[in-house]
């Protein structure tokens, strides 16, 4: 068994070193236990830092593309090498890898196909009030949309087998983590979540830039969430308000003519039709997006046997 631990780097020159010195070399369960270093654009010294301090594997990637296409980058790499669990972790050194074992009893264990290290939000302190409150919106998001119970669905600290793996896509270029989960529990993956610890704040965090820019990225991910997981129930909750408020508008200019004779309200009938027309487009369209998420789910299929025929090929 290979276990491969990923961290996806952008200018970690700083902190990397930290990081590497605290990851484990061997583990119970494993034969070997290797390190992959996602070069995501670095302007920095951050290769010769991963180098010099024991990487085995270095991905460069050409120019910065975000933390997603970075772990996926690191996805398909430790595939190709022959990875049958990987574990993904910060550079920050956020994370205690002392508790990487406890994401990997339940994989070695048969009982989980992903493992995500659930943080004790409420207790760090450099986590501000606004940032806690979404932290916990967004694993309430998740767990309605992919009925995963994960308590800390944003947490980058997380194991998964093989077969997991090459089950997942991301189409997020903010973040992978919410994405993720959501994929794993509509493909029926065994998901859960282990308490793990959090080490000292190195450096900020470079997800939240501001606090207008984090609550702009967090709802534009949740809105997409909806929109590529849940698309008919997004597109026809739309579509049912719209049509029933159009609907009352229209009830209420029959009402109007019916009990006053006097003329006009005519902008009540202008604006029930309008109204009416929208919310019957938008529930259309709810049924259109649903025919293209089965599409996109079978073409995840195909994808998937074909990334499986491909690395047992290269494995053989």
């Amino acid at each position: 068994m290979k276990l491969i631990i990923q961290i996806p780097c952008f200018n970690e020159a700083n902190t990397l070193a930290v990081t590497l010195d605290e990851l484990p070399r061997t583990l119970a369960g494993f034969d070997s236990v290797e390190w992959l270093i996602i070069d995501d654009g670095c302007t920095d010294n951050t290769v010769e830092v991963a180098k010099a301090n024991g990487a085995d594997h270095i991905v460069s990637l050409t120019k910065n593309q975000g933390l997603a296409k970075g772990f996926m980058a690191g996805l398909d790499a430790c595939l190709k090498l022959g990875a049958d669990v990987i574990v993904n972790t910060d550079a920050d050194n956020q994370y205690n890898a002392g508790n990487i074992p406890d994401l990997l009893k339940p994989i070695l264990e048969k009982r989980a196909d992903i493992v995500v290290g659930a943080r004790p939000i409420k207790d760090i302190e450099h986590f501000s009030p606004l940032k806690k409150i979404l932290q916990a919106f967004g694993s309430w998001v998740v767990r309605v949309v992919s009925g995963a119970n994960i308590d800390d669905a944003p947490s980058g600290f997380r194991a998964m087998t093989r077969d997991a793996a090459m089950r997942l896509n991301v189409f997020n270029t903010y973040t992978y983590t919410l994405e993720t989960i959501i994929q794993a529990g509509q493909k029926n993956m065994s998901i859960m979540a282990v308490p793990i610890q959090v080490n000292g704040d190195l450096r900020p965090s470079r997800l939240m830039k501001g606090i207008p820019s984090y609550i702009k990225n967090s709802i534009s991910t949740i809105v997409r969430i909806f929109v590529v997981y849940r698309p008919f129930r997004f597109f026809m909750s739309i579509g049912l308000f719209l049509f029933a408020i159009g609907l009352l508008l229209g009830i209420r200019f029959l009402a109007l003519m019916y009990f006053d004779s006097s003329s006009g309200h005519v902008q009540s009938l202008i604006l029930a039709s309008i109204l009416l027309g929208m919310g019957f487009q938008t529930m259309i369209i709810a049924f259109v997006a649903d025919l293209l998420s089965v599409n996109r789910k079978l073409l995840e299929d195909v994808q998937y046997r074909i990334r499986k025929l491909d690395l047992d090929r290269k494995k053989d």
